[in-house]
């Protein structure tokens, strides 16, 4: 085929909505932003703030995909930082509990019951016997 058919297919799949998005529309605010179509499947035809939305979703789902985004935009960036803090959050919610329950029953007992061996009362140590 002659490459003015070419050029006229490529312009008539992206006009229907056939080709995927990469990038923003030229003129767009943040047009250098750029991310790997085969990640994101978002018709050429779609509106720059549901680009945005649908890519935000993807990142909050799926938060490796973020690495295939150049340039990104500072919503897209926000939400990738939320996911981090609120993974690092329940991470450190599961240590504390964790860290929380006792180990041996002699350490639920009150410091002011046990003695300087650091005993319960009433434990002899096995010491000059």
């Amino acid at each position: 085929m002659s490459s003015a058919i070419l050029d006229w297919l490529k312009k008539l799949s992206h006009a229907l909505g056939f080709d995927t998005a990469d990038s923003f529309p030229p003129g767009h605010q943040y047009a250098r932003t750029r991310w790997a179509g085969a990640y994101f499947d978002i018709p050429s035809d779609t509106r720059a703030d549901d680009i945005e939305r649908r890519i935000c979703e993807a990142i909050a789902n799926t938060p490796l995909v973020f690495a295939h985004i150049e340039n990104p935009t500072p919503r897209m960036q926000r939400v990738v930082i939320d996911v981090i803090e609120r993974r690092l959050r329940q991470n450190h919610e599961r240590e504390a509990a964790q860290l929380g329950r006792p180990a041996d029953s002699r350490l639920r007992q009150p410091a002011h019951h046990r003695s300087r061996s650091g005993l319960a009362p009433g434990h002899r140590s096995h010491r000059g016997l």
